[in-house]
């Protein structure tokens, strides 16, 4: 049997202000912010693995909406990954006063344009990110490589 790939699954969420600034967090053990999310445990579905990490991250239990974007983004130091954003529509202010850092994995959190996402992450993500926006503006999904939609 040939070699088959075995990636890394992630997958998160974006949550949008009503001015279309995306909710960015800051983890205490990456040196640049992201949207909430983690890694998909074994036996869990993408979809299953974000609804827990928004949990364990913000304190919150929401629904997710559609999935916007797959991007393949393998790493040099973490090998083939999987990249999952689901749509996590636009927090209230009672959401938002909610927000708790209830397992030590964050240490703020904040809302940012899209034209400014590069000063809070890498350029791959600060394009996924915005790949998502796009699908979420558009009702559909998209597939990226390395964070850019094809």
């Amino acid at each position: 049997m040939p070699p088959v790939a075995t990636p890394r699954v992630a997958a998160g969420a974006l949550f949008l202000n009503d001015e279309g600034h995306v909710l960015l967090v800051r983890p205490s053990y990456k040196k640049h912010w992201d949207i909430p999310g983690g890694y998909v445990e074994p036996g869990e579905s993408p979809r299953a693995a974000c609804i827990r990490e928004v949990g364990e991250e913000l304190g919150l239990k929401l629904p997710l909406g559609r999935m916007l974007v797959v991007d393949w983004a393998p790493a040099e130091h973490e090998g083939d990954k999987l990249l999952f954003i689901f749509d996590g529509g636009t927090l209230t202010k009672d959401q938002e006063r909610a927000i708790r850092f209830e397992d030590g994995e964050l240490t703020e959190w904040r809302y940012v344009s899209a034209r400014d996402l590069e000063q809070h992450g890498p350029p791959r993500l600060a394009r996924r990110i915005r790949a998502a926006i796009a699908a979420h503006s558009n009702g559909g999904s998209t597939y990226a490589e390395h964070g850019t939609a094809i």
